[in-house]
């Protein structure tokens, strides 16, 4: 097995202390993307841990077939559209985790028939114009396979083009559907972003994507498949804490997230997920992801006049984060208030001599204190 493919199960797993438990969760999340037969578009999870995948290909799937197309009803979605539609959300996903401008897109395949050389080599031995055949069918059972011969298996692919992945990907469809077709894309999507710039953006690069006990996947794995980015946090921006740079949300998201840990105040979801582009949104719960859409474009809208105050504020005054004021103290660049259409007044707030808790009574010496009140 070569170090690549050690470090994305790493990666994904963590170190594989118990591998009775990493197998039991492994087999949930061995399934395919299967469409529903009694809702078209729907795709479906059997079991517990994969919808941290499925949920968002769900998102950007009814965000191509609602706001792409001109389809009248989003249930009406046959096969032949289904395999269209698919397809190309899962080439959008991956055009959104390619990270740098050389354009390279990796699809991660499991193969039939492979040497015992090539299975030493695994994912590292791999370039696009192989000859070896994808095996395009769950033929070998989960149970034949299991975790270590599944990962001795598979087999990485490197596209320069779009044009090319997108080939690529229409090609390898039924393979897709298959038990591991979800586990072969999040592997896609993970080397084409690199394993190294998702340990930059991950909060802590020693917890695994997907939970060892529980088998769900994390907030840096949904993130990533949503935006690009494996951070870590859903507010708007960066934050400091105590010298630690906490990376978030950059620009607002095409497909939103909410949480019901908000509600528990748990966490706080800034705008740029709150508000996305499209009327579609993956809510979580404590134990699941589902993904809730509407038609309306009149539920999204363009970020409010405020809210960019407020991130420029913030900025100057990361307290703002944590109060919601609108209070701080001078530092804020007078011509970046006003390009953003904030006034800013001064306030001086000074203590009466000889007052309860004066500075006098203190023993210290008398200051006025100055603030600016910002006016969106």
């Amino acid at each position: 097995m070569s170090e690549l493919t050690k470090e994305l199960m790493e990666l994904v797993w963590g170190t594989k202390s118990s591998p009775g438990l990493s197998d039991t969760i492994f087999c949930r999340w061995t399934q395919g993307f299967v469409f529903s037969e009694s809702e078209g578009s729907a795709l479906e999870q059997f079991e517990g841990g994969p919808c941290a995948v499925i949920a968002p290909v769900q998102a950007f799937l009814l965000k191509k077939l609602l706001f792409s197309s001109e389809k009248s009803s989003w249930r009406d979605c046959p096969e032949e559209e289904r395999k269209e539609l698919l397809c190309h959300t899962l080439c959008d996903i991956l055009e959104s985790a390619c990270c740098d401008n050389s354009g390279a897109f990796c699809l991660v395949s499991w193969l039939r028939g492979k040497t015992t050389e090539e299975q030493t080599a695994g994912i590292s031995g791999s370039p696009a114009e192989s000859s070896c055949q994808v095996e395009h069918s769950a033929a070998l059972a989960v149970e034949e396979l299991g975790f270590e011969r599944f990962h001795a298996l598979i087999q990485k692919r490197s596209f320069r083009s779009l044009p090319e992945l997108k080939d690529a990907v229409l090609d390898q469809y039924s393979m897709w559907g298959n038990k591991f077709g979800v586990l072969l894309f999040l592997y896609s999507v993970l080397l084409t972003k690199g394993i190294e710039n998702i340990k930059n953006e991950i909060e802590d690069s020693n917890e695994p994507l997907i939970d060892p006990v529980y088998g769900h996947g994390s907030q840096s794995l949904i993130n990533l498949l949503l935006t690009g980015h494996a951070v870590s946090n859903v507010w708007d921006g960066d934050r400091e804490c105590s010298g630690m740079k906490l990376l978030g949300i950059h620009e607002q998201a095409a497909v939103g997230f909410l949480t019901l840990m908000e509600a528990l105040r748990y966490c706080k979801v800034g705008s740029y997920l709150k508000s996305p582009k499209f009327p579609i949104w993956i809510v979580g719960s404590e134990t699941h992801l589902t993904v809730f859409f509407a038609k309306d474009m009149a539920l999204v809208a363009p970020e409010a006049p405020s809210e960019q105050a407020r991130r420029v504020f913030q900025t100057y005054d990361p307290e703002v984060a944590c109060t919601g004021n609108k209070i701080c103290t001078p530092g804020c660049p007078q011509d970046l208030l006003l390009s953003h259409n904030i006034r800013a007044h001064a306030i001086h707030i000074g203590v009466t001599p000889g007052t309860p808790g004066s500075p006098e009574q203190q023993g210290t010496t008398p200051q006025d204190h100055s603030f600016q009140d910002l006016e969106f």
